[in-house]
């Protein structure tokens, strides 16, 4: 990044909950590359079962709106989204601390998901509920998002090409990338379009996150409405309780 006029590289550090969130999908990854080898009909039984299918998930296997993010195609697949969960996830856990972050990144997660399973069954581009779809990218769209909404000022270098961009240009770019991939592949004969509207979704839900939630998160704003008509409840016992003391003192001809 750029400070003044100086040029720094700096790693973020390995937060708890982005470490974690690595150490899982790589497990999840080596364990389903090792049933695939040894087992193939184990291996792609597992892929199916955690994967995102809109089939099952309408019919009651809702899990697979959070563990497809966990299911990877490919080993690039794989280091190129949790290289982008650290470098950017890393700065939101430092912000937010873990539990915040976690809530904001499953959002995207499942929100991307939501959406793939809304595209599948308008079957547009002749997308089908069958379709499995894998992978931590509605997760990374997400923060992606984020980053560029509250650091898009921030000189991003395009490593390993010397070239350097605001976060804001950088995010603003993938999304049309993935705004015309998603056109594109929904053209006859072009393939599915299935993982750029993931993409999308991911986006989307981050932007939402950010605009329209608690500014400290879901489950923040759920507690503080509990607390609040936890006590507006007990602030009508206790209004109550005094009419009822005041009806009783007055049958005592007291006051």
């Amino acid at each position: 990044m750029y400070r003044g006029r100086t040029l720094s590289l700096s790693l973020p550090p390995f937060t708890k909950a982005v470490k974690w969130l690595i150490i899982i999908n790589a497990a999840v990854y080596l364990l389903i590359t090792i049933l695939q080898v040894f087992t193939p009909d184990l291996g792609y039984e597992a892929v199916h079962l955690l994967g995102l299918v809109p089939y099952l998930v309408a019919h009651g296997a809702i899990w697979q709106l959070i563990t497809y993010s966990f299911v990877h195609a490919g080993l690039f697949h794989l280091l190129f989204n949790m290289l982008a969960l650290w470098m950017f996830g890393a700065q939101f856990e430092t912000d937010w601390g873990h539990k915040q972050f976690l809530e904001f990144y499953f959002f995207c997660v499942a929100g991307a998901a939501l959406t793939t399973v809304a595209v599948s069954y308008s079957h547009f581009g002749g997308v089908t509920p069958a379709t499995t779809t894998v992978g931590a990218s509605g997760g990374i769209y997400g923060i992606l998002m984020a980053f560029a909404m509250i650091y898009g000022d921030r000189e991003i270098m395009l490593f390993p090409i010397p070239f350097s961009i605001r976060a804001k240009y950088f995010v603003g770019a993938i999304a049309f990338v993935a705004l015309i991939g998603a056109i594109g592949a929904a053209a006859p004969g072009r393939g599915e379009a299935v993982a750029y509207f993931a993409h999308l979704g991911g986006l989307l839900f981050g932007f939402i996150y950010l605009k329209f939630l608690p500014k400290r998160g879901l489950s923040y704003g759920a507690s503080e409405r509990y607390f609040g008509v936890r006590n507006s409840y007990y602030r009508w016992k206790r209004r109550r309780a005094a009419r009822k003391f005041e009806v009783f003192m007055r049958k005592q001809n007291r006051t």
